[in-house]
């Protein structure tokens, strides 16, 4: 009879037809039961993130005339905080992405499995850019304005010429067709996928400068008004990296 540590080794590389596994399911120790029960939980949650991995392949296909279109997803991150920038990414995707099964929503996941698949998504892409918009352009043109105008940009400084541009929940004034997808990064994978690049690219930023103004912890709420970060803001005032048309710190600065 296998061991616990045994079979814990051998469910690792397991596909569940294996004669032995299915001698292991009458095993009637709890401890090997756990096991069992642990890898099918597993095997079914991988199952469910092939079948939407493929649903979002499937849905940006729709968009497609032909089976050499390009599809490019934009996404943004950054539109809610009082400092740093807005960043927004476009993205090419082969058609063969298996290595992305598991890319969701930019929020859903933590900050090191958005990092790691923000490398596979690069080493993916046909082609990708990230474009940040500085604090001066979203207090000139306004956080809407100022995100359309970057995600333009992104998708203009792509190396490739997509064949349709799937956005989430913006319109952008492209002479390439264009769709704009309420919660496009649940139902698309490019747009899923930009998503994480302007994420991480994001974050990143504001730990760089967090090392420039450790007293306001932006590697801590990555500029969002936190309780904590508008009082640091209170303390300290605003630096040129906080956006002085957004509230509290418009009413902040009045009062200085």
């Amino acid at each position: 009879m296998l061991s616990l540590k045994e079979i814990k080794e051998k469910l690792e590389h397991v596909t569940g037809s294996e004669t032995w596994f299915t001698e292991l399911e009458s095993d009637t120790r709890v401890g090997a039961q756990k096991l069992i029960s642990s890898w099918k939980r597993k095997q079914q949650k991988l199952l469910l993130e092939k079948q939407a991995h493929e649903e979002k392949i499937l849905f940006d296909r729709s968009f497609c005339v032909n089976e050499h279109d390009l599809v490019a997803g934009v996404d943004e991150a950054g539109r809610g905080p009082l400092a740093g920038p807005v960043v927004t990414a476009a993205v090419i995707l082969n058609t063969q992405a298996e290595e992305l099964i598991g890319l969701n929503d930019s929020k859903q996941l933590s900050r090191a499995k958005r990092n790691e698949l923000a490398n596979i998504i690069k080493n993916n892409a046909i082609s990708y850019f990230i474009h940040f918009q500085s604090v001066d352009k979203i207090d000139e043109l306004n956080i809407y304005e100022a995100t359309k105008q970057s995600m333009t940009e992104s998708v203009l400084h792509l190396h490739k010429r997509p064949s349709v541009v799937l956005v989430d929940a913006m319109k952008l004034p492209i002479d390439i067709e264009t769709h704009s997808i309420i919660k496009g990064d649940a139902q698309s994978l490019a747009i899923a996928a930009a998503s994480i690049l302007a994420k991480t690219a994001r974050d990143e930023y504001m730990d760089q400068l967090h090392e420039k103004f450790p007293l306001y912890l932006f590697n801590k709420h990555a500029g969002y008004g936190t309780k904590e970060h508008v009082e640091m803001i209170e303390q300290y005032g605003p630096t040129e990296h906080h956006r002085k048309t957004f509230e509290p710190i418009k009413s902040i600065l009045k009062m200085r």
